[in-house]
């Protein structure tokens, strides 16, 4: 019986985040392929979890965003070799990211019925839209707030313990592969994001109810 959902933000309740990327990328001109290699690099290491990676503290709170900003833009450069500006630096990043309405209708329809409701975001100092979070969940977990990250099994235990569920009552969405198998092997239902109809027709089914207010 599934009496709870818990998603991820970026990329499942806002547009994927390789669109957001690449805009960015247009926009400032960067060289793409030497980006690609930076973060390919970085967050292999963050989720080998060995030694200090900015990834990593970014997203636990243990490194200032402003000082990933120096250190990430220390490592890019544009197209013609020129250096990027680190100030705002992840504002622009994310700048494209966009919100996915119907998802945010699936999950006002999933609390329709009565099941309970988590965010558990990985945070990059992004600015999130709180104001709507009131009537969309019942528990809000923010890596960089909490100390915590995904995918470490102490970010989703401790969700599960705002929530007052078990694991095993529990479905939870993400577009990262590797976080959603964290979480099975707790004992959730994994749902990995890749398209928003998928997702809700899985839910759907997981749920034993129709979400006809998903507009999916």
């Amino acid at each position: 019986m599934v009496r709870g959902v818990i998603t991820d933000w970026g990329g499942v309740l806002t547009s994927p985040l390789i669109d957001a990327i690449s805009s960015w990328v247009t926009a400032e001109r960067l060289d793409s392929g030497h980006y690609r290699q930076v973060m390919r690099t970085w967050v292999t290491e963050a989720y080998a979890g060995t030694g200090t990676n900015p990834i990593h503290g970014l997203e636990d709170g243990s490194l200032d965003p402003a000082e990933f900003e120096r250190l990430l833009a220390a490592e890019l450069r544009t197209v013609d070799g020129g250096p990027v500006p680190a100030e705002g630096l992840l504002n622009r990043m994310f700048l494209a990211f966009l919100p996915v309405e119907p998802m945010y209708d699936a999950l006002r329809a999933v609390r329709a019925q009565g099941v309970r409701t988590a965010l558990l975001s990985n945070s990059w100092g992004n600015t999130y839209p709180r104001e709507l979070w009131a009537e969309l969940f019942d528990a809000v977990v923010i890596s960089g707030e909490v100390g915590l990250r995904k995918p470490d099994e102490a970010i989703f235990r401790h969700v599960l313990d705002t929530l007052g569920l078990p694991a095993a009552e529990c479905v939870f969405i993400d577009d990262i592969d590797h976080n959603v198998r964290a979480a099975e092997a707790l004992g959730m239902v994994g749902l990995h994001h890749t398209d928003v109809l998928a997702t809700v027709t899985r839910l759907e089914e997981l749920l034993g109810v129709p979400l006809s207010g998903s507009g999916a």
